[in-house]
C-alpha cells in the first residue's frame, strides 16, 4: 500500500486534527475525522443503517480544498 497523506485540517494544533489520504494500492480515501454524535447519527440512520465496520465522521469545510486535492490525487494514482 502507498498511502499518499494530502492535508491535516489546517485550523488545528496537530492533536486531534481531521486528516485527509489516498490508498493507491485500495483504491481508496482515507478519512480521519471526529465522531458523529448520537444526534447526527440518528439523523444519518434515517437514510438506511450503518454496519459496525462502518462510522459516521465529521470534517470541518475548511478543507474543502484538501477534499479537492484527495479527488486529484486519486485521479492521477487511478488503476484504469
Amino acid at each position: 500500500m502507498t498511502l499518499h497523506f494530502v492535508a491535516k485540517d489546517p485550523e488545528t494544533n496537530g492533536d486531534h486534527c481531521p486528516t485527509i489520504w489516498f490508498d493507491d494500492v485500495a483504491q481508496e480515501f482515507v478519512i480521519q475525522g471526529w465522531k458523529a454524535d448520537a444526534g447526527l447519527e440518528a439523523k444519518c440512520l434515517e437514510s438506511g443503517p450503518i454496519p459496525e465496520s462502518e462510522a459516521v465522521v465529521r470534517l470541518p469545510a475548511r478543507m474543502a480544498e484538501a477534499l479537492k486535492e484527495v479527488l486529484d490525487v486519486a485521479a492521477r494514482t487511478a488503476v484504469r
